[in-house]
């Protein structure tokens, strides 16, 4: 979950999957604290006002917030990705910065390796 006081480049750092008996006991989203809430918290109805948007994807990020398999929402909802709605604390537009993020630090990790090989 993106807190407000969470800058959002400390959300785009990827988290190392931790196994744990969750991966043997099943699915992660069978853990999920969301599937007890309202779907419509976590995705918007067409044409919903700003204010409302923005209230309802704070209330989503706090059930989010308590949910047990919340890294691995973020991560599955960043590797599909998910084009819409609240999944592991992030709004689709947060995911597409910590994709443009990840895309960014790839590509200079790569720069950096074939300078390196060729030095």
């Amino acid at each position: 979950m993106l807190l407000p006081h969470q800058p959002l480049q400390e959300a785009a750092v990827p988290s190392p999957r931790i196994s744990s008996a969750r991966d043997q006991a099943g699915p992660w989203h069978s853990e999920a604290v969301c599937r007890r809430d309202e779907a419509g918290l976590f995705f918007a109805p067409s044409k919903e006002p700003t204010a409302a948007r923005l209230s309802r994807e704070e209330a989503a990020k706090r059930v989010c917030a308590r949910c047990p398999v919340m890294v691995e929402c973020r991560e599955h909802a960043l590797l599909q990705p998910e084009p819409y709605g609240v999944w592991g604390g992030l709004t689709a537009a947060e995911r597409r910065v910590v994709l443009a993020r990840r895309r960014r630090r790839e590509a200079e990790l790569a720069r950096t390796t074939r300078v390196a090989a060729a030095g």
